[in-house]
């Protein structure tokens, strides 16, 4: 596995690698380095060196600084000089770093140095959109069949929506679901099921933007997303599925979409609920929910990011339930 060494100076290595926790979870050999005043040269080299020896292989280490031509960059540039499987990219940012997540299978440092000035490309957009030079503007996403442009009836791939995630998550699309899930799981388009944010333009609108270069997202109300599961024109389409509450997902599975395991991302607190973890509160409409959503054999996979270790669902469920009582 390539190792990662973030560097920068000040802190922004320390920082951004917290924030990366935060929405994508801990990471695998990864270390971070600081540069600050009344350090030398020396310090930041010896730093870096001390920071490649935590890692399990010294021989395929990817670095990501700050700045080019920093200091960081510099002694990274001269190790790298004396290591040939070593690699450097500039320009670190959160996009870059979740790239970067999602690309351990890649054989060496330099393929995925290669992979990731893309990423972190693609992250910088501007609102409103005609801000962005035109030669930087977002590309359109292809996100599967446009279903709209198809003539009713026509058959695309074997006629089936694929369901490569279903979710329950009160922040819908947000930092976790449109950068660790969708790495995870490489949907063509997310699909974000709810009757009130349907109708709600401005919530719509934020979500629609907020999908991850080259993934289509759209919000539907419940009915909708039933009329999608039996339209053969999305055949070739791999939908993420987006629900705001249990009870949303029982409708549409009532409804005739076939979802066979729900992961069970973060659920809100509010009056009437208990909280069964760090992310999940459940009021007793939730355990009823849960209750007939097992009952039509639906499995959980509990967890916020991919990375976490799952948790088990009917525990939680019966712990609320005692709770509630």
């Amino acid at each position: 596995m390539v190792g990662f060494i973030l560097a920068s100076h000040g802190d922004f290595a320390e920082g951004i690698y917290s924030s990366a926790k935060m929405v994508f979870g801990e990471a695998e050999e990864l270390q971070t380095v600081t540069f600050h005043n009344g350090e030398t040269l020396d310090d930041l080299r010896g730093n870096l060196l001390k920071a490649v020896g935590k890692l399990s292989d010294q021989e395929n280490v990817l670095f990501m600084v700050d700045l080019f031509a920093g200091s960081p960059y510099n002694q990274a540039f001269q190790l790298c000089a004396e290591h040939p499987g070593w690699a450097i990219v500039t320009g670190l940012n959160l996009p870059m770093l979740a790239q970067a997540y999602g690309d351990r299978d890649m054989a060496t440092a330099g393929e995925i140095a290669t992979d990731l000035v893309g990423a972190a490309r693609e992250g910088i957009v501007t609102h409103p959109e005609e801000f962005m030079p035109k030669d930087a503007a977002p590309a359109a996403a292809s996100g599967g069949a446009t279903a709209g442009a198809i003539p009713p009836g026509t058959v695309l791939g074997d006629g089936h929506i694929k369901y490569v995630l279903a979710r329950i998550d009160t922040r819908l699309l947000h930092g976790q679901v449109a950068t660790a899930w969708t790495k995870q799981v490489q949907p063509t388009r997310i699909i974000v099921c709810s009757d009130g944010v349907a109708h709600d333009e401005l919530r719509k609108t934020m979500i629609e933007q907020a999908a991850p270069p080259g993934v289509k997202a759209n919000v539907v109300p419940i009915s909708k997303i039933i009329e999608v599961a039996k339209d053969p024109r999305f055949g070739d389409t791999k939908a993420m599925l987006l629900f705001e509450t249990p009870q949303d997902a029982l409708k549409a599975i009532e409804g005739g979409v076939d979802i066979k395991e729900i992961n069970v991302g973060s659920m809100a607190h509010s009056n009437g609920k208990v909280a069964v973890n760090q992310v999940l509160s459940l009021g007793k409409e939730d355990v009823a929910t849960f209750d007939k959503l097992k009952s039509l054999g639906v499995k959980f996979n509990v967890r916020k990011v991919p990375t976490d270790s799952p948790e088990d669902m009917d525990a939680l469920v019966e712990k609320a339930r005692a709770e509630l009582k």
